[in-house]
């Protein structure tokens, strides 16, 4: 099996998962690793091999949906497992995963996210704290493996399938660039294709990292996928963000359509620092 997974920054973060993978006990065939908008640099690890990419957006926005595809073209193989850079494996995320993907193929499992507190943001992978302290998404409370996973709630922080099974359902569409929106199309692309999503016990720790709350960061890049999104689905993704953006004068909003009216100041981004 290979891992996947994005970096822009985040080099702690990313280290903390090569070492979260070293203590699996099943180690990955290969981490793919594609850095987007920023230098090169190369990590190493005495368990399993490192496959280096790098992609240029051209601009501030990170091309995420193309950096998945171009990870996917670059994994050495054919099971697939995607993990957020920010994520920590749990020991035996691998093997849940190994042992599903040999079980049925046409299917997208998705695995469990536990958040760490900010306490624990320098901590090295101490497995026990991270289980001890660890709290689900809310849209995630009690789900049981094996459980079927609703495609509007599709993350792309920790799951996995089949190269067949990605092809299938189409890759992810790197007319969204930039932060929201591609990997909710994709959930979508799932259900279309006929292609279910099931919630398994493969466990990963978020690390915690500082988050805009909404995110005024990524403004425009929100507005444009969701007009893209809304163009192909008939609704906007991302409601409660837009409506907080329209509810600050940022935008204007209606069924059918979305107008930006201004960008927040340096300041008011700022503010919204959590």
């Amino acid at each position: 099996m290979n891992v996947l997974t994005l970096v822009h920054g985040r080099r702690g973060h990313l280290l903390n998962m090569i070492r979260g993978l070293e203590q699996s006990t099943v180690p990955p065939a290969a981490l793919v690793i594609v850095q987007m908008n920023e230098t090169p640099f190369r990590w190493e690890s005495s368990r399993f091999p490192i496959v280096h990419c790098a992609l240029d957006s051209g601009d501030d926005k990170l091309p995420l949906a193309a950096a998945r595809n171009a990870a996917v073209d670059n994994a050495p193989g054919d099971d697939l497992v995607f993990l957020d850079v920010d994520c920590v494996p749990a020991p035996d995320l691998m093997a849940a995963y190994r042992d599903k993907l040999a079980l049925s193929k046409n299917v997208l499992y998705q695995g469990e996210v536990l958040y760490l507190p900010s306490a624990l943001e320098n901590t090295e992978t101490a497995m026990d704290l991270f289980a001890q302290y660890g709290a689900p998404h809310p849209l995630h409370v009690g789900r049981c493996s094996g459980e079927t996973v609703p495609h509007a709630l599709f993350w792309s922080l920790n799951f996995a399938c089949q190269r067949e099974t990605f092809e299938q359902i189409g890759r992810f569409d790197t007319q969204y660039r930039g932060y929201g929106a591609e990997d909710t199309d994709f959930g979508f692309r799932a259900a279309e294709t006929g292609v279910p999503i099931e919630f398994i016990q493969a466990r990963a720790f978020h690390q915690f990292h500082p988050s805009f709350d909404p995110p005024l960061n990524h403004l425009t890049s929100i507005v444009a996928n969701a007009r893209l999104f809304r163009a192909r689905w008939g609704f906007w993704p991302m409601d409660g963000w837009l409506t907080q953006f329209a509810n600050a004068g940022y935008i204007e909003m209606d069924d059918e359509a979305i107008v930006l009216r201004r960008m927040p100041t340096r300041i008011e981004i700022a503010a919204a620092l959590r």
